[in-house]
């Protein structure tokens, strides 16, 4: 009798096991053919960007004096972004609010970027104040639920860190206007990082492409505060501007099928 329960009891063990074994695989399955079906689906309408990405490093405007040209291909793959979110229709735009704010996100990006061309000129805390916009933009967008509170205090003390690290070059109106910007930059990432939820079925790759996107945006902004008021960091310019882009793309791609994951956040 008791042979026959340990057999019994051991076939339910092999049982359990094949079928959590088969249903890890087949959820796997069903990710990657998500992530492989919006890849394809939405790689063709990046074609431009990517292509305007190349220009301007093959260009490598920032080394030259600043124009209204240098301005203006510094500015294109932000405009093919643009043309990105544009070409899921204007009915896409209209229903979805996470999309338009992201829309009107990338419009101020350009901005800052441009004034960021004539930064020497005085100008670059025009271009802060319009990235700053952007980044209420964009954490409207991203929404506040869940809150994950996890998630809001490492970005709390990451960013703490990063402003005890530039204080003691600041000063002026940048000792304040620095730990603001700080704030909305980190608020914007604890946004992003709140939605990306692993461990349940609320799991997409939009929100995983937003938390990427704000985690670079992160990176590219403090190299940028690094190098104009701390010291000279090797390869700057390439390091700030690939995360920048790379950063902006992966934001736009988080508002397609915004609407499931404005229902997922409904759902918490």
């Amino acid at each position: 009798m008791i042979l026959f329960k340990f057999f019994f009891l051991t076939k339910n063990v092999q049982f359990l096991y094949i079928t959590l074994k088969k249903s890890v695989l087949a959820t796997s399955v069903i990710i990657k053919c998500q992530i492989s079906f919006q890849v394809k689906s939405e790689g063709p309408k990046l074609v431009p960007f990517f292509k305007a990405t190349c220009v301007y490093f093959v260009l490598w405007l920032p080394t030259s004096s600043p124009s209204w040209f240098s301005a203006l291909i510094k500015c294109l793959p932000i405009f093919c972004l643009w043309v990105f979110l544009l070409a899921h229709g204007f009915s896409f735009l209209g229903a979805h609010s996470s999309a338009r704010k992201i829309l009107a996100g990338l419009i101020f990006s350009a901005l800052g970027d441009a004034f960021l061309i004539w930064q020497e000129q005085g100008y670059f805390v025009h271009g802060l104040l319009m990235f700053a916009i952007t980044h209420i933009l964009y954490s409207s967008a991203f929404g506040m639920k869940p809150i994950n509170v996890c998630a809001g205090l490492v970005i709390t003390a990451v960013s703490a860190l990063c402003y005890l690290l530039l204080y003691p070059y600041l000063s002026g109106p940048f000792t304040y206007l620095v730990a603001v910007y700080i704030a909305l930059i980190g608020f914007m990432g604890w946004r992003a990082i709140a939605g990306l939820q692993l461990t349940n079925d609320l799991w997409t790759w939009t929100k995983l492409s937003a938390c990427l996107g704000a985690v670079l945006f992160m990176v590219s902004d403090l190299t940028i505060a690094v190098n104009k008021f701390c010291f000279p960091v090797p390869h700057s310019r390439a390091i700030i501007m690939a995360t920048y882009y790379a950063a902006q793309m992966l934001i736009a791609l988080s508002a397609v099928e915004c609407q499931d994951a404005e229902v997922s956040r409904k759902r918490t």
